[in-house]
């Protein structure tokens, strides 16, 4: 047997997330269907973590395991036959048995892009969040510093998560603003059920007036949901890049 790395872009909008679920589409279902094209066996796959309803990844990473001897390019050709044109299979690597591309994840990248122009733009709706109000980028760079370091970030994520230990470091944001496109860029090491998108939600109040800076460490404090912003869409989200040691 040969444990098999994958990274992958997918493009989130017509999926229900990406793990497995009884009868939404979703990406690991499609996975795992070319998999079993291949193998004629089910095959069992294991991912960085989940993403939701609509959220696209550009580096995504799943394993699994295979008694196939296909050399790695040749791994990338088959897959990317098997799966549908809304999964792409970028890199594919032979690792070390011991590897798992969920517990062995050092860091995570996560970007979130906003159109902030108030007309419709049909080929954006899908992936960005159309927020036609003014803000201020420096404002929101004042209050994204609260966020770096090590915090529990409770208030910063859904009320259905799952996860007990709720404390998380970011290592770095950034906030870019091209026109009217803004990109929000967020690196650290894990991330809670909807953290980026209400980190985004919240950042974005601020760039409009609607909260100062110095709210952040007040709602980091309070350690619950109620007191921060809105969800930002998922359609904005991206899994940017999962990091590891090796």
């Amino acid at each position: 047997m040969e444990r098999i790395k994958c990274t992958i872009s997918y493009d989130g909008t017509n999926f229900s997330g990406y793990q497995m679920q009884q009868k939404d589409r979703t990406v690991q279902f499609e996975i795992e269907r070319a998999l079993r094209k291949i193998h004629k066996d089910d095959i069992r796959t294991h991912a960085s973590g989940r993403t939701d309803a609509r959220v696209h990844a550009y580096g995504q990473v799943f394993h699994f395991d295979s008694p196939l001897a296909i050399p790695a390019l040749g791994w990338v050709a088959a897959l990317n036959s098997a799966l549908p044109e809304d999964i792409a299979v970028r890199r594919v690597e032979k690792v070390h048995s011991h590897f798992h591309a969920r517990y062995d994840v050092v860091s995570k990248e996560y970007r979130y892009k906003v159109l902030l122009n108030g007309r419709d733009n049909v080929f954006a709706r899908n992936y960005m969040y159309r927020y036609p109000y003014r803000i201020d980028v420096s404002t929101m760079e004042a209050a994204a510093k609260h966020f770096l370091g090590t915090h529990d970030f409770t208030s910063f994520c859904s009320a259905k998560s799952d996860k007990e230990n709720k404390v998380r470091t970011i290592h770095e944001i950034e906030i870019q603003q091209n026109g009217d496109e803004l990109l929000f860029r967020f690196v650290g090491n894990g991330f809670l059920y909807n953290m980026v998108r209400i980190m985004v939600g919240t950042l974005l109040d601020v760039g409009q007036g609607r909260r100062a800076p110095a709210d952040i460490p007040a709602i980091l404090e309070k350690r619950d949901r109620r007191y921060a912003s809105k969800t930002a869409p998922g359609h904005g989200l991206y899994l940017w890049q999962v990091n590891y040691n090796n």
